[in-house]
């Protein structure tokens, strides 16, 4: 599930992702800036943007020392944060596909209100 491979944290699919984080196994962690989580995003979710996350912010505390899931919108900040995060000792790894993938998934998106959300 969270093997490191040799160019860094591996991936998973928006299904993995969903069953792994909704079970508890790991926490769902969105990387996207601000707007972007409030427009939508998966119920459940953590949200700490990437350019916090680089600039050394710490985990929330609901992710610390435990698996992470990186989530943005397409996949490309996402694989970004697994890696930095995978550098500090955090067993990470990030959705294929991002957000954009998760919706056509049919899986679930909430806007900031909590009614249905959209990807921005």
């Amino acid at each position: 599930m969270f093997s490191l491979l040799r160019h860094g944290p591996g991936r998973l699919t928006p299904q993995l992702a969903h069953q792994q984080t909704s079970d508890g196994a790991a926490v769902l962690l969105d990387v996207r800036e601000t707007p972007e989580w409030n427009a939508g995003h998966a119920p459940g979710a953590l949200h700490l943007p990437l350019s916090r996350l680089m600039a050394g912010a710490s985990l929330p505390a609901a992710a610390q020392g435990r698996p992470v899931v990186t989530i943005c919108r397409s996949g490309h900040r996402s694989q970004q944060a697994a890696k930095l995060l995978a550098a500090r000792g955090v067993q990470a790894t990030d959705v294929t596909g991002g957000m954009t993938a998760w919706a056509r998934a049919g899986l679930p998106v909430i806007g900031s209100g909590g009614t249905e959300g959209v990807i921005a």
